[in-house]
């Protein structure tokens, strides 16, 4: 089993310590493995051993992920690319889509027990054509993102649905999500909250300079197109889960549909999707 702290967010490794201690004690052969690489300066305690992510990820029956939503969503794409589920023990603020919190680690016997169930999520397919080209594919668990980037104007965006045009709007950009991020970047800009189970994809326009632009809520069927009209001088930017923005240029087509792959997410509480909002935005 793969420990992955975060360790921006597990001060001194403590709650890692404690979990790996208390797997251990339940039988469970474990390894601690950096989710990220971490600044030079950084300083990583001697007395806890590190094996590498890529080398250990082949033989590993689940990974705890030790952190926020954004470490959760960090793993996502390797262990979903070797079948191996995920389960988020929450250090950050919101821990949407974290199983527990840091003082429940007692739960983690239950693990070892096997009795845990697993929740697939939807995955999107993204990639980026200019011209013949495809110039970035990757898949992601909460969105994608277009936007203006940084400077103080409005992108001027073409969204398509199979080829048709679903909207075409001059704003802040626009987020394409599954129903796992609905309650992300999404909800923040408008957009309505999916039940995970749901297999939609989710359309939401950020800041629109349009009346008439709404959120839409598409089948996963749906092959989404997103490509820049009118501003042929200035670029847009692309970031999927949060991760790196990628500069695109006028022309390049952003297309975004169900991926194959699903993430899965290890339970071990028998609640209610809806107890989890409550708890969540009740905060």
């Amino acid at each position: 089993m793969i420990l992955t702290p975060n360790p921006y967010r597990d001060k001194n490794f403590q709650t890692v310590r404690e979990a790996a201690k208390i797997l251990k004690e339940a039988g469970v052969n474990t390894r601690i493995c950096l989710p990220f690489e971490v600044d030079r300066s950084y300083e990583l305690p001697r007395d806890l051993r590190f094996s590498r992510l890529d080398r250990e990820l082949p033989n590993a029956e689940m990974v705890i992920c030790f952190g926020g939503d954004g470490t959760i969503l960090h793993m996502a794409k390797a262990a979903t690319r070797k079948g191996i589920p995920i389960l988020g023990v929450n250090i950050g603020t919101m821990g949407f889509m974290a199983e527990l919190e840091s003082m429940e680690l007692d739960r983690l016997t239950k693990v070892a027990r096997g009795e845990y169930t697993l929740d697939s999520r939807m995955m999107l397919d993204v990639t980026v054509q200019r011209e013949r080209d495809i110039l970035f594919h990757d898949i992601c668990l909460n969105d994608v993102v277009v936007t203006k980037g940084a400077v103080a104007r409005i992108v001027h965006l073409c969204v398509k649905c199979d080829g048709v045009t679903a909207m075409e709007f001059g704003g802040d950009g626009v987020v394409v999500s599954t129903p796992t991020g609905s309650t992300a970047y999404s909800y923040s800009a408008g957009g309505p909250i999916v039940e995970p189970e749901a297999k939609n994809i989710i359309i939401t326009p950020i800041c629109a300079h349009e009346i008439g632009s709404r959120c839409i809520v598409a089948s996963d069927k749906r092959i989404v197109s997103v490509e820049q009209v009118l501003n042929a001088r200035r670029n847009a930017y692309l970031s999927v889960d949060g991760g790196r923005a990628v500069r695109l240029n006028m022309g390049d087509v952003v297309t975004v549909r169900k991926s194959h792959l699903e993430t899965r997410l290890a339970r071990l509480k028998d609640r209610s999707f809806y107890d989890v909002v409550s708890s969540k935005f009740s905060k």
